[in-house]
């Protein structure tokens, strides 16, 4: 939420508005003015406008009347799109009748039509010590710096986002008729086309009305040599408006439908204080731009550069101090809500190890670490070692160290070695050949001088077809003898029982 004043300061007439603002919703705090000529400065009455008004802003804006600043409208290449800012200000001192050094301006590029090649800049240059004069003014009146000092007619482009009426609009022109000057602003298309300051008003109407409409064809024309069209639609505002006839007049002079500019809509707005609202609107213009920052040409710039100060901060400490208070609060509530449900979910998932630790490991614990212990440990402790003491290698390494070519002719067809379970013994079935049935025993009496090979024992000899030698079918278990044995590596002499020196 935020209240923003707007403070019109006219030839004969100050009037200020304090707007507020919200989500969706802009409501008018205060409505003032006060005319110059009953007072001894243009201060004073400025004070006297605003009234209590400014103690409750939050930023101030004001304009430079259209007489004391120059408007251009300048065509750059498009190649220099990126480079306006260097740009700019070679196309800007040809133009001015003073130094460049002592101006202030601003910018804003145009929406690109027809001719690609080309970009319109809409340019506002004012001398500094004009603006410097202005925002010294406000400072002097109601101890407030503006944040911006618009050119001219521009505090009127500040309304078109708030009339809906106009959104659909292609070309209109907007007059903000004075006392002693009219502010007119064409529009094309939502983006600001065109803007005149004319040095004629209301004050001698109905005399000076021709020389009124005589301002306005004038006007017309240039902006027509200017690349305009023909305009839809003219609005009027300020002290012009209230003037009876003044729209019949003008849209007979210039051959263009003339009506009264539509207002927004102001929630509690007070029947005296809608039917002044047309008088007061640059004062609403300027007061809507403060929430519209960088949409609109500003004069504060270079060394007139608006920055906040302390004082800003000051005000804004109780609020900065609730806003932490309720932020830090917000965080306070939101841990305690993930620590009681962290709590919650801790108790659920210790339940549940408790349950599964008593049906699978058989003690119910609550430590992962003991669990930890428990898995490894198994239901029995410690699983056996898979390898056996034992393996067909070291079956092969007996055979071919135990049994002596010269005084034994023996051939191994097959070594089988099986186990059904990591708990049951390997049994190893030996099928071989051998020259007679007594080798075959005297090799089973060979193979159980070796501690792991058990009830080594000849199941079956046979005939070998188609030869002379004995077939024969031995089985063994792998299971050494002693508890704490170990596989021997593979034809290792110290896994056989030494043998007797002859």
């Amino acid at each position: 939420m935020a209240t923003y004043l707007g403070i019109d300061i006219g030839q004969t007439l100050v009037r200020a508005v304090l707007l507020r603002t919200s989500y969706r919703k802009v409501s008018i705090e205060g409505m003032g003015a006060c005319e110059l000529g009953g007072l001894n400065d243009t201060a004073e009455a400025i004070r006297f406008a605003v009234g209590a008004l400014g103690v409750r802003c939050d930023g101030v804006a004001v304009s430079l009347p259209g007489e004391r600043l120059f408007l251009r409208k300048l065509e750059i290449p498009a190649a220099a799109a990126r480079q306006l800012a260097e740009v700019i200000p070679f196309e800007i001192e040809a133009q001015i009748p003073f130094e460049l050094d002592q101006a202030v301006f601003d910018y804003r590029a145009m929406p690109r039509g027809r001719d690609a090649d080309k970009i319109s800049v809409f340019t506002a240059i004012a001398r500094t010590e004009e603006v410097k004069e202005r925002v010294d003014l406000l400072k002097l009146a109601v101890n407030h710096e503006p944040e911006l000092v618009l050119p001219g007619a521009f505090s009127l482009a500040a309304l078109l986002p708030q009339l809906p009426a106009l959104a659909g609009a292609g070309q209109i022109a907007i007059l903000d008729i004075g006392a002693a000057r009219t502010e007119v602003l064409l529009v094309q298309k939502g983006e600001v086309a065109f803007a005149r300051t004319l040095s004629v008003g209301t004050q001698g109407l109905p005399a000076s009305a021709p020389v009124l409409a005589r301002e306005l064809r004038q006007t017309l024309a240039a902006w027509r040599a200017s690349g305009g069209g023909l305009l839809e639609a003219m609005y009027i505002s300020g002290g012009g408006a209230m003037a009876p006839g003044a729209d019949v007049f003008l849209s007979g002079e210039l051959g263009v439908s003339v009506m009264p500019l539509p207002m927004p809509v102001f929630e509690g707005l007070s029947p005296e204080q809608a039917s002044q609202l047309p008088r007061f609107a640059k004062a609403l213009g300027l007061a809507f731009s403060l929430g519209q920052r960088g949409k609109h040409l500003n004069l504060r710039q270079g060394s007139l550069k608006f920055e906040r100060g302390y004082g800003f901060l000051r005000e804004r400490v109780p609020a900065l101090v609730a806003l932490n208070a309720v932020i830090a609060l917000s965080l306070g509530f939101s841990l305690w809500a993930e620590l009681r449900g962290l709590s919650g979910e801790r108790e659920v998932l210790e339940k549940a190890l408790a349950l599964v630790s008593k049906e699978v490991l058989g003690e119910q614990t609550l430590e992962p670490e003991r669990v930890k212990t428990l898995l490894e440990q198994g239901p029995g402790g410690k699983d056996a070692d898979p390898l056996p003491p034992v393996d067909a290698f070291d079956v092969l390494a007996q055979l071919a160290e135990n049994i002596d070519p010269s005084s034994l002719k023996h051939d191994l067809d097959e070594v089988d070695v099986q186990r059904g379970s990591p708990q049951s013994i390997p049994k190893v079935t030996l099928h071989g050949v051998v020259p007679k049935v007594q080798d075959a025993e005297d090799l089973s009496t060979l193979l159980k001088q070796f501690p792991c090979f058990q009830d080594v024992k000849v199941v079956k000899t046979s005939q070998q077809i188609g030869g002379e030698g004995q077939k024969y079918h031995m089985e063994f278990e792998l299971k050494c003898a002693s508890p704490g044995a170990k596989k021997t590596p593979a034809g290792a002499s110290s896994a056989a029982p030494p043998k007797e020196d002859k």
